[in-house]
């Protein structure tokens, strides 16, 4: 019966860890990410901690303070998968598995940290966006990308440049 009481309590925590705010003025909402890159994979992200695996939308969750002050800050880990339409041989099979490992040699991590934007009283957890040169925005505006007041303007189907910046 423990077993069961485990579970459940486990289900309870996890189904509501992404809709009520806590007593200590944080609100937890919701991660997502948009990568601005065209041939180049974002395998999975993290921002303070809290992991996405891939670029799903509204993967549950992130602490946001109820109040934004200034200094607040993101810090945001990423895998980048330079060929992410490489052809692999058939799944299962040991060429494939010998292909994987050399594919997966090639998986960039990466790291930094940003601003939060300031916000007010509306927010809609956080939007990570991944741009050209391991360069990254967050915003937590409740508008959705590409509709006239949202924050961030870059386009999608960006190239990555020869070079970039240091």
């Amino acid at each position: 019966m423990s077993g069961l009481r485990f579970v459940f309590l486990m289900f309870v925590f996890f189904v509501s860890g992404c809709s009520h705010a806590s007593d200590e003025g944080y609100t937890a909402g919701d991660l997502r990410a948009v990568n601005h890159v065209d041939g180049i994979g974002v395998n999975g992200f993290s921002v303070n901690g809290y992991h996405v695996p891939g670029l799903g939308g509204g993967y549950c969750c992130i602490q946001l303070p109820d109040k934004w002050k200034p200094g607040l800050k993101a810090h945001i880990e990423w895998e980048t998968d330079p060929e992410p339409y490489a052809h692999l041989p058939p799944l299962g099979t040991d060429e494939y598995r010998k292909a994987y490992a050399l594919h997966k040699a090639n998986y960039r991590q990466h790291s930094i940290i940003v601003d939060i934007p300031q916000y007010g009283k509306e927010r809609c957890g956080l939007t990570v966006h991944f741009l050209p040169c391991d360069r990254i925005k967050v915003t937590t505006s409740c508008f959705g990308y590409g509709t006239p007041d949202y924050p961030i303007k870059e386009p999608r189907h960006m190239k990555e440049p020869a070079s970039c910046p240091a």
